[in-house]
């Protein structure tokens, strides 16, 4: 079968490799219907900051159809339409056993420690996998993972009902995280983003209003009102620079992009204004909720998804990806 391997940085191939073997005890295989390219794919393909083993089948976003189970496996069966968890912890170091499986100390992911979705077939542990709707189109259903470390972000946002609510950056997280306070929250909805084709896409699917990261922009957004709460999913050191200087007293910011450096942080202004900074990884027990949505949300993602034709045109999609060709905010192959 094909599937497509990190072998080292800079280093994605195309290759035939033999499909999984019977699933061990406790264990799914899958055939693997849609997979989609995310922004920690690209990082770990520019930088090889994660790579663990050599080589590995890349993709951790994606759904697909169980075609056996291990022995032990009692809440699944062959036919079932699943989305994948990307998480592999412990479940034994104290981060898991406190309920924070998210920050295990041994934490690693799915397409790095194990192979992951973009192949024709998969093998992942029972427990990695939530069955969806099988009426989704499998686009959609490979959307989930992504868009629960959305619903985790805007969850430890804790916005106040009411509240003016900023997300800066207007990629797959950023734009889902703008989708999904467009349904769950009550208060104005600020996008900025660089990229003005993504950010007109976002903005008209979520019925947000663009700003600039500017108080003027700000301002003229939201009258006498004070912006309190922002989301940042760029990692970019000036954008949060930028988003820390516009908050007001008493809100909080939430991080969930990756960064590629530091900033220079006075804490005098978290503490003056008693701003709180919150990082955001993975998601915790959201990726079952995030299922749930996807229904609803389904005509939304859909107009997000930018199609990838084959498995072998993957590898020329990171590039373009790299080089700011994105037309839309999730590249995704679809399989069968």
């Amino acid at each position: 079968m094909k599937a497509v391997r990190l072998h080292d940085a800079l280093d994605l191939r195309v290759e035939e490799v033999e499909p999984p073997p019977p699933p061990p005890p406790g264990y799914v295989n899958l055939k693997v219907r849609a997979a989609g390219i995310c922004g920690s794919d690209l990082h770990n393909f520019r930088t090889g900051q994660w790579i663990s083993r050599r080589p590995s089948t890349a993709g951790h976003e994606f759904c697909g159809e169980i075609i056996a189970v291990g022995a032990g496996v009692t809440e699944l069966m062959v036919g079932d339409y699943v989305s994948a968890d990307s998480r592999v912890w412990c479940g034994a170091c104290a981060a898991c056993l406190s309920g924070r499986p998210h920050i295990c100390e041994k934490l690693g992911f799915v397409g790095e420690v194990c192979d992951g979705g973009f192949a024709e077939k998969t093998q992942l542990p029972a427990k990695l996998v939530v069955r969806h709707d099988r009426a989704l189109a499998p686009r959609v259903a490979a959307m989930a993972e992504p868009l629960a470390v959305s619903l985790h972000a805007v969850r430890r946002l804790a916005l106040p009902a009411g509240e003016p609510v900023l997300v800066i950056g207007c990629g797959t997280i950023g734009g889902l995280s703008a989708l999904l306070l467009s349904r769950l929250h009550d208060g104005p909805l600020l996008l900025a983003d660089l990229n003005a084709s993504r950010l007109a896409l976002v903005e008209d699917v979520t019925g947000g209003h663009r700003v600039a990261l500017e108080q003027a922009s700000i301002s003229a957004a939201l009258g006498d009102r004070r912006l309190r709460y922002a989301l940042d999913a760029t990692g970019s050191g000036q954008a949060i620079r930028a988003g820390l200087d516009l908050l007001a007293g008493g809100g909080a910011f939430a991080l969930v992009g990756i960064s590629h450096g530091r900033i220079d942080l006075d804490p005098n202004l978290l503490v003056e204004r008693e701003i709180g900074l919150l990082g955001c990884h993975a998601f915790n027990e959201e990726l079952p909720e995030a299922v749930s949505l996807l229904p609803t949300l389904a005509p939304s993602l859909e107009r997000l998804c930018d199609p990838i034709a084959t498995v072998d045109d993957i590898p020329d999609t990171y590039r373009k990806l790299l080089d700011g060709g994105a037309s839309k905010l999730k590249s995704i192959v679809e399989l069968g």
